[in-house]
């Protein structure tokens, strides 16, 4: 598995988890999706996204079809 998907894998995660924690009425849900809200905030501004560069460098590039 390359970069680019597991990194979007990890997202959905995340986001899962998240929203579970904001069902049973957690505050760790809503820092969690804040978290990914600002990671992606970050990414589209400056177009580099830390987790994409280390699984990249981890498990390779995706190859281009």
């Amino acid at each position: 598995m390359c970069g680019e998907k597991l990194q979007r894998f990890l997202m959905a995660l995340v986001l899962l988890v998240a929203f579970y924690f904001m069902s049973i009425g957690s505050i760790i849900g809503v820092v969690l999706q804040l978290f990914v809200v600002f990671m992606i905030v970050v990414w589209a501004i400056t177009d580099f996204c830390p987790s994409i560069w280390i699984f990249n460098k981890l498990f390779g590039k995706c190859e281009n079809k």
